[in-house]
């Protein structure tokens, strides 16, 4: 990856978006440590978990990408009027000093979702901050200091439109989806060297609302979609085209956000509806199946949004007193 620098990454105050598919929650400042054994579906995996909250706004951040250095693409602020998402990047060691803004030129909100090893980043973008947190939204990436739009070239966009890219690899190729005007998503890849895009879907159903959120460098997308029951499941798509289903078992919906080289895919699922529900992240590899990952501050809350090729994840968590909280987890084996 080319050398962040820091006042490159200083540039625009601007802002985020409330995102269409990554899970709202809420947050702290600081960095605390701790060690949890994740202990579902077999035998345990040991993570140090630490939280990361930037200091704009310790009430409200996640974590959303981190590369193979260990940076991180991520935002503060919840989206709602008068309190925008805004972009950053987080570097090693993850101090107060090592958050980067990385916003958007001239927008109101920026959510900086993904970056590769090679400095590029990708995300998402509003020209909006509405009271009812229904904005438009476009996708971006970011390379060498300069911004591009990127949004799939569709005749039947949202009103108002909604396009997001949510990943990206070290081929340049990222992911994303739009909503359609019937409220359908739909998942894409774009490939930022020559500008083509193409389409993400289920073989078997392929009008199914999909998203694609994450991608390796092998080209396997990872993402979530509606499966023929009418159900929230996840699914891999490896570049040969076999296309995995991801349900968590007895969940009533799983999430995949993101996936590495080894297809590791990360994500969360949900158990239980309505006020009884909780949220759990995990772990998937076709060897090992689903692993149970919550950061010990956040049990029931905690989402997984990505992996790198060290086995770090990053997520998000609410706490105690309704902050969303950003962490770091590392395997300790």
């Amino acid at each position: 990856m080319r050398s962040v620098k820091r006042n490159a990454a200083r540039r625009i105050a601007a802002a985020t978006v409330a995102s269409g598919i990554l899970t709202a929650g809420a947050l702290t400042l600081a960095t605390s440590a701790s060690a949890s054994t994740v202990s579902a579906h077999g035998a345990g995996t040991s993570y140090r978990f630490t939280t990361h909250d930037n200091g704009h706004d310790v009430t409200f951040n996640q974590l959303l990408g981190i590369n193979d250095e260990g940076v991180i693409a991520g935002y503060f602020g919840s989206g709602a009027q008068g309190h925008p998402n805004k972009g950053y990047l987080l570097l090693p060691p993850y101090g107060q000093h090592d958050y980067l803004n990385e916003n958007f030129p001239g927008s109101v909100q920026t959510q900086v979702t993904g970056l590769n090893n090679r400095g590029v980043t990708v995300g998402f973008w509003s020209s909006m901050n509405t009271a009812s947190m229904v904005n438009n939204n476009f996708g971006f990436y970011e390379v060498g200091g300069s911004f591009h739009n990127a949004d799939f070239p569709t005749g039947d966009p949202a009103n108002p439109p909604v396009d997001q890219l949510l990943g990206v690899n070290d081929n340049d190729i990222a992911v994303g989806f739009y909503t359609d005007g019937q409220g359908n998503n739909h998942g894409y890849e774009y490939n930022i060297g020559d500008h083509q895009f193409t389409t993400v879907t289920d073989p078997n159903l392929p009008a199914a609302s999909l998203t694609a959120a994450a991608i390796n460098d092998e080209n396997d997308v990872a993402g979530v979609y509606t499966n023929s029951a009418g159900t929230t499941d996840g699914f891999l798509k490896t570049h040969h085209g076999q296309f995995i289903d991801l349900a968590f078992p007895g969940a009533s919906s799983t999430m995949a956000l993101g996936v590495n080289s080894r297809d590791e895919v990360v994500g969360s699922y949900t158990d239980g509806s309505g006020s009884t529900a909780t949220m759990h992240g995990f772990t998937w590899t076709s060897q090992q199946g689903f692993r149970t990952v919550d950061d010990p501050n956040g049990v029931g809350t905690t989402t997984i949004n990505g992996v790198n090729d060290r086995g770090q994840l990053v997520g998000f968590y609410v706490d105690g007193a309704g902050n969303t909280d950003g962490f770091v987890a590392s395997p300790l084996s």
